[in-house]
C-alpha cells in the first residue's frame, strides 16, 4: 500500500471509530462470554523456567517512590535472575485477584482496557542462570518464563553489539482479538493504549532497579515479529496471532546516548521450542478493519534519521510523601470504579502529579500528548477548563486551535516549567461526564483530562506507522498518573469511551491538527464492599 494511502486508510479509521452522542462505534451486539478469550497466553512444550517470588524486604529491595524521578536516585544493580524476577514483578506480573461470588479474575501491574489484556511480554538475554541466550515468553500466571528460541552466544553477541553493557531486550505484542471480542472496531485504538502502559510499567519497574529503558522506534516491525518468533506459522497454527508492536532496550545505569539495534544482517534464532495455545473456544468475530489499519501502521524500514534521547525532565523527586516505597504503590495501584464526589486535591499535588509525565522518557520523541482538563475540586485554583502543553514549544499552535474567547491565565502558585493556562473558570462536572460518555467518574473527582495528541501533520510528517506512537505515549504517561494518584492517597482510571468530536467542540478544535485519544480521571475512591482480594500467587 501506499503512503498516501496508508495515511488514508489511517485517518478514514480514526474518524471511523469515533464515539458520537448519535451512535457509537462499531462493536458487538452482545457478549459471547463461552467466547471470551483467555488472558493467559502459554506455549506447550516450552520449557518452563520459574522466577523467583520476591518477599517486599527480598533483595532487590524497593527504593522509595520518590528516588526514581531523580537522575541517579537509585543506584544500578547488576542484571540476575532475581533482579530480573522483580522487574517483571514490578511491570507485566500479577499484583492481585479479585472475586464476586464465584467469579474471579486477575489485576497485573500495567491496565488494561476493559481489564482484557491483549499485551503479551518476550524477553531476549543472555544471563548464565538461564543457559543459552535466548527469548522468552512471560507469562504472568506462573510469573514464569517459558524459552521461545535458543541463540548462539555470537549471534546474540552480534544482535546487542550497538547497545550499553549488559543491555538486554523486552519485545511487546497485541492480541487484538482480546480486545475486539468487548469493543469491537475500536479495539485497535485500546491495544495501543495497553502497548503504552506496559512501556510505562517497564519504565517505572527499570527506575526502581537503577535502570533505564528506551523504546527502539527505529526497529522495523517485521524484524520485531522475526526476532519475537511471531512470524512462525508452525507454531500459531489454528490460533489467533499476535501483531508485533514495541521493542525496548534495558540496561543498568542512565541512558548517554540514543540507540537502535544493530540490525545489518540481524541473525535469527538457533532452536525454537513450544506452540501457541488457542484463546477462544471458536474461531474469532472478524472485525476486518483492525486488520487493515494495522497493516498500514506498519513500520517496515527505519525512518533514516538518526534516533534521539527523549527531552530530559528536571529533577522530580520532591513533594509526595518520603516513605512510600515504589513497589507498595505499584502493587496498590488499582482502576478507580467509583468516585465519591467529595474528595479534593492541593494545588501542589496536581502541579506534581501533571509535572511528572515529563519525567517519561522511555519514548525516543518530543512530547506530542497535551492535556485538555476538567478541574473540579483542586484546593487553591479554580474549577473550570484548562490546558497543558506538554511540550511548551507547541503553546502558540495550541492557542491557535482553540476557541479565541478563552481566558489564557495563569493558576496561582503554578511552577514556571509548566505551561498550564486556565481557560474558562467554572463548574465543569456536568460537561466533563458528558463527553465522557456520561461515565461519572469524570465529573466526580478532583480533575480528568483528555489526552490531545498533534494529528494530521504529525501522522504526515512521521509517517501513518506513528499513529500507534500517539497511544503509546497516552498510555505511558497514564500509567505515571496511575501512580502518582496512589501515592497523594486517591485513585485513577484511563477512560477509552467518550465522544471524540463533542470533546474538540467543548475546547474549539475545528480540524485535525489536534484529536482527543485518552481520557483519564482522578479522585477520592468507593471501594466495592462485594468484591473480595486474593493475593496474586500462592
Amino acid at each position: 500500500m501506499p503512503p498516501a494511502a496508508e495515511l488514508e486508510t489511517v485517518l478514514r479509521y480514526h474518524e471511523r471509530t469515533k464515539h458520537h452522542f448519535h451512535r457509537y462505534a462499531a462493536g458487538p451486539r452482545a457478549l459471547d462470554w463461552a467466547n471470551q478469550p483467555d488472558p493467559f497466553r502459554r506455549y506447550a512444550g516450552a520449557p518452563l523456567v520459574r522466577l523467583p517470588r520476591l518477599a517486599p524486604h527480598d533483595e532487590p529491595r524497593s527504593p522509595p517512590y520518590e528516588t526514581i524521578y531523580r537522575a541517579g536516585g537509585v543506584p544500578p544493580v547488576a542484571p540476575t535472575l532475581r533482579v530480573l524476577s522483580r522487574l517483571l514483578e514490578y511491570a507485566l506480573s500479577l499484583t492481585a485477584w479479585k472475586q464476586a461470588g464465584g467469579v474471579r479474575w486477575a489485576l497485573r501491574a500495567n491496565p488494561s482496557s476493559g481489564n482484557l489484556h491483549p499485551t503479551e511480554g518476550y524477553v531476549l538475554i543472555a544471563l548464565p542462570e538461564l543457559g543459552a541466550p535466548g527469548l522468552f515468553h512471560y507469562a504472568p500466571r506462573e510469573h514464569a518464563l517459558e524459552r521461545r528460541a535458543e541463540w548462539a552466544p555470537e549471534r546474540y553477541q552480534h544482535l546487542m553489539r550497538s547497545l550499553p553493557a549488559q543491555a538486554f531486550l523486552v519485545g511487546l505484542s497485541s492480541v487484538h482479538w482480546r480486545e475486539a471480542w468487548k469493543y469491537g472496531e475500536r479495539a485497535f485504538r485500546y491495544c495501543q493504549h495497553d502497548i503504552g502502559h506496559a512501556i510505562g510499567a517497564l519504565r517505572i519497574a527499570a527506575a526502581t532497579l537503577g535502570w533505564s529503558a528506551l523504546v527502539l522506534d527505529d526497529t522495523p516491525d517485521a524484524t520485531i515479529a522475526r526476532l519475537l518468533g511471531l512470524d512462525r506459522d508452525a507454531d500459531y497454527a489454528g490460533v489467533e496471532r499476535e501483531n508485533a508492536e514495541a521493542m525496548l532496550a534495558i540496561w543498568p545505569g542512565e541512558a548517554e546516548r540514543a540507540l537502535s539495534l544493530a540490525l545489518d544482517e540481524a541473525p535469527a534464532a538457533e532452536r525454537w521450542h513450544g506452540a501457541a495455545n488457542r484463546l477462544s473456544r471458536d474461531e474469532p468475530v472478524p472485525w476486518d478493519i483492525i486488520d487493515v489499519v494495522a497493516q498500514a501502521t506498519l513500520k517496515s524500514g527505519n525512518s533514516g534519521t538518526e534516533p534521539e534521547l527523549p527531552p530530559r525532565a528536571a529533577d522530580l523527586s520532591s513533594g509526595s510523601v518520603p516513605e512510600l516505597l515504589a513497589g507498595q504503590i505499584i502493587h496498590q495501584r488499582r482502576s478507580l470504579l467509583a468516585c465519591d464526589g467529595k474528595t479534593s486535591i492541593s494545588a501542589a499535588t496536581f502541579y506534581r502529579m501533571l509535572a511528572r509525565t515529563s519525567w517519561m522518557d522511555a519514548l525516543p520523541w518530543r512530547p506530542v500528548i497535551h492535556f485538555a482538563l476538567f478541574v473540579h475540586r483542586v484546593t487553591g485554583i479554580e474549577s473550570g477548563l484548562y490546558v497543558l502543553a506538554r511540550d511548551a514549544a507547541k503553546l502558540e499552535l495550541l492557542r491557535d486551535s482553540m476557541h479565541r474567547e478563552f481566558a489564557w491565565t495563569r493558576p496561582p502558585g503554578c511552577p514556571e516549567t509548566l505551561a498550564l493556562y486556565l481557560l474558562q473558570a467554572g463548574d465543569a462536572r456536568e460537561l466533563a461526564s458528558q463527553v465522557s460518555c456520561q461515565q461519572d467518574i469524570a465529573g466526580d473527582g478532583a480533575f480528568s483530562l483528555g489526552m490531545i495528541a498533534e494529528y494530521r501533520e504529525r501522522l504526515v510528517e512521521a509517517g501513518p506507522w506513528f499513529y500507534r506512537r500517539l497511544y503509546w505515549e497516552a498510555g505511558a504517561i497514564g500509567q505515571v498518573l496511575y501512580l502518582e494518584a496512589e501515592a497523594a492517597g486517591v485513585r485513577a482510571t484511563g477512560i477509552g469511551c467518550f465522544y471524540d468530536d463533542p470533546v474538540h467542540e467543548v475546547f474549539g478544535f475545528r480540524d485535525l491538527t489536534f484529536q482527543s485519544i485518552y481520557h483519564f480521571t482522578v479522585g477520592g475512591y468507593i471501594d466495592d464492599p462485594r468484591l473480595t482480594t486474593l493475593p496474586p500467587y500462592e
